[in-house]
């Protein structure tokens, strides 16, 4: 193992030079304009896999973006650890926040990270998170010390919700076949406080549009006398939450498991301290379901939340107009038992309920996932602790994340495998907003865990 991080530090800078070519190419999944990049980004993954000693790489097809697949069985009585990660990224938008183009990466330094971060789109969702897995296999692969057989599966749809996966692994059982799936798309709590996440929030996601009149009207003629369809919206989305900050829509928790006491206290030891939290969001105060600490209410309580709303004039000077319709986009995390085709529905029936005669209301559901919740007494679990414990000198505390990785109930319904999350992010890193960035800390010391981890698998198994 001495020989495989010996590898690690001696190559550090080609490492860093290659995620930096990878984070150059937009491969934004949810915009048709990026394309070409987005295949392009499949073609360099599978050239990374090959020239780190992957074997049967290939760039498989879907109805969407391809997954890239590769692997190296050593011998079939070992056990079997399948890598997943996708190389496609969130837009950038809006790019006029951003301090530095999103795809043309740079190195900072900051409070969080003194020894510098990687600022870029996709740097640590999910970029230099699975390029972590790649390298470190080429480590491995090169002191000839990779102790389990590895399938790498990479996929360019994860950003607007995996619609392919799920028919890829029902056609590919067999090639996919694993006794553990290794995931890092996670966070740990701070570069000192090692986690490991052992639940995830599921996910409805949705689009809203209210529409009045015919056509955009006089806000001066027929104002006062027309129902304002951006004044609907807002009053319709109000009363979604009561205010308790408790979700109103009938039935919405009903399946809904509660913590006990005892899982709830374990849950808040997890350090939090609530004034530098709102001081890196600039914040006066924080929000959310009475009843519930902010760690409670971003891990295990579902939530509704409006992410974007649009309508009527919106450019330069004034324009008095009534406008004949507004949309907006909502999401909901869903906690373990609910069910986000159930949850889609109740969300409909009672959005179209609410909505007054002087409007037609669409609801279009766009995608979902289940949520998750994953042991911390198997074979996986345990290697994954004593990694971390190798590398951080400290033992992982296990947490639940706000966020949704909608393929681990997929994994698990459709290989029959159980998945381990060990990411490297930080909460702070801002994915999904202007300013992306990933520790260079965090980046080698993801690269020196995984070793640990196989090390420690393959023992178990």
């Amino acid at each position: 193992m001495q020989a495989v991080q010996d590898y690690i530090q001696e190559n550090k800078d080609r490492f860093l030079d290659e995620l930096l070519d990878l984070l150059r190419i937009p491969s934004v999944s949810a915009d048709p304009a990026y394309k070409g990049d987005v295949l392009k980004t499949a073609d360099f993954v599978a050239e990374s896999l090959r020239k780190a000693g992957a074997d049967s790489v290939e760039v498989c097809p879907t109805a969407g973006y391809p997954i890239v697949y590769g692997e190296k069985i050593i011998d079939p009585a070992k056990p079997t650890v399948l890598v997943y990660g996708h190389y496609d990224v969130q837009p950038p938008d809006p790019v006029e926040l951003w301090e530095s183009p999103p795809f043309e990466p740079i190195i900072k330094k900051t409070e969080a990270h003194p020894d510098g971060a990687i600022y870029a789109r996709g740097a640590c969702d999910d970029k230099g998170q699975f390029f972590m897995h790649v390298k470190a296999f080429e480590a491995m692969m090169a002191q000839d010390a990779l102790p389990c057989n590895i399938k790498f599966m990479i996929e360019g749809e994860e950003e607007v919700g995996s619609a392919n996966l799920g028919i890829f692994c029902r056609e590919n059982q067999e090639k996919l076949k694993c006794d553990t799936i290794l995931i890092s798309d996670t966070s740990i709590i701070a570069n000192d406080v090692p986690s490991i996440t052992v639940g995830l929030r599921g996910l409805s996601y949705l689009e809203v549009e209210v529409v009045g009149p015919n056509r955009d009207l006089h806000s001066g003629v027929y104002g006062g006398g027309v129902a304002n369809p951006i004044n609907v919206l807002c009053d319709m989305v109000s009363s979604l939450m009561d205010d308790r900050k408790h979700i109103t829509i009938p039935g919405f928790y009903d399946d809904v498991v509660e913590l006990s006491e005892a899982e709830r206290k374990k849950l808040n030891e997890a350090p939090f301290d609530l004034e530098k939290y709102k001081k890196d969001l600039a914040i006066g105060d924080v929000q959310g379901e009475a009843g519930y600490t902010p760690l409670e209410r971003v891990s295990i309580r579902p939530t509704l939340d409006v992410n974007g709303i649009w309508g009527g004039y919106i450019g330069e000077g004034a324009k008095t107009v009534l406008p004949s319709k507004a949309n907006a986009k909502i999401s909901m995390r869903l906690v373990p038992n609910q069910d986000p085709e159930k949850i889609t529905q109740l969300f409909k029936q009672h959005f179209e309920r609410i909505a007054p005669a002087s409007v037609k209301v669409t609801v279009t559901p766009h995608h979902g996932g289940e949520p998750a919740v994953t042991p911390t007494n198997t074979p996986e679990y345990k290697a994954a602790s004593m990694a971390m414990e190798m590398a951080f000198g400290k033992t992982p505390i296990p947490t639940r994340e706000g966020g949704s990785i909608p393929i681990v109930a997929l994994f698990e319904q459709v290989l029959n495998a159980k998945s381990v999350l060990m990411g490297f992010g930080l909460n702070s890193d801002a994915i999904h907003s202007p300013n992306e960035h990933y520790g260079l800390f965090n980046f080698y010391k993801g690269i020196e865990t995984i070793p640990y981890f196989f090390a420690h698998y393959a023992d178990a198994k």
